[in-house]
């Protein structure tokens, strides 16, 4: 199975194979120099941070690998590079699927049940990694601004519908008058549920518990 610490390990692993530092690699690949430096991996509240799907798809490029040979890494196996073909483009490369559609779209009737799972047609897939992906977990494509720095415009994040939700959790959120909304979870009772931006030109938003069709808990994005 995949792990947060797998994963890291085996970019590590790759880039000692082709005698490079985690930033030497990342510089190969085309992507910042301190995309895989070790303050990237856990997120400021502890969290850990996944790298992307595209960043893993250029690290084998650059490298000549393919992701049988990268699992075989991740897997902690010392397995000699053999002949690797074509680079597959990163939304093929199976780490895990989950079913992704826009935030803006996902306010419209008939994409969830009544619990927050993903329901009716108009689904994407993409591909994400896939350790920590829980049944019933999608992706959805941020829009707006409330959530930067945090997340951007067109940022992918994963949501799950099964996972516990504490106070200080990053959240999907949608109104039973069709609004869904990514915020911080400030605290929630059977009365009201209080939420917070991430950015401060956003005010807080307070609601009747009523008010609240549905809120799932984000346990993964894209960076």
């Amino acid at each position: 199975m995949l792990s947060h610490k797998r994963i890291w390990d085996a970019i590590d692993a790759l880039a000692a194979r082709h005698d490079l530092s985690a930033s030497g690699l990342a510089k190969r690949a085309g992507l910042d120099s301190t995309t895989f430096n070790k303050s990237k991996r856990i997120a400021a509240d502890g969290r850990p941070r996944w790298p992307s799907t595209e960043s893993l798809a250029k690290i084998m490029e650059a490298t000549g690998s393919s992701v049988d040979e990268f699992m075989v890494l991740v897997r902690g196996e010392d397995a000699a590079p053999s002949a690797s073909p074509a680079m597959p483009h990163p939304a093929a490369i199976a780490l895990g699927e989950v079913p992704i559609i826009g935030m803006a779209q996902a306010g419209a009737g008939g994409f969830f049940d009544d619990a927050g799972f993903p329901a009716g047609q108009g689904w994407d897939m993409v591909a994400v990694p896939g350790a920590s992906l829980e049944d019933g977990a999608y992706a959805l494509k941020i829009t707006g601004d409330s959530m930067l720095p945090l997340y951007r415009e067109g940022d992918t994040i994963i949501v799950s519908p099964t996972a516990q939700i504490r106070r200080g959790d990053r959240v999907v959120v949608k109104t039973r008058d069709g609004e869904v909304m990514a915020k911080t979870l400030l605290r929630s009772s059977a009365l009201r549920v209080e939420l917070e931006s991430v950015n401060p030109e956003h005010p807080p938003r307070s609601m009747p518990a009523a008010d609240v069709e549905w809120m799932a808990r984000i346990i993964w994005a894209s960076q």
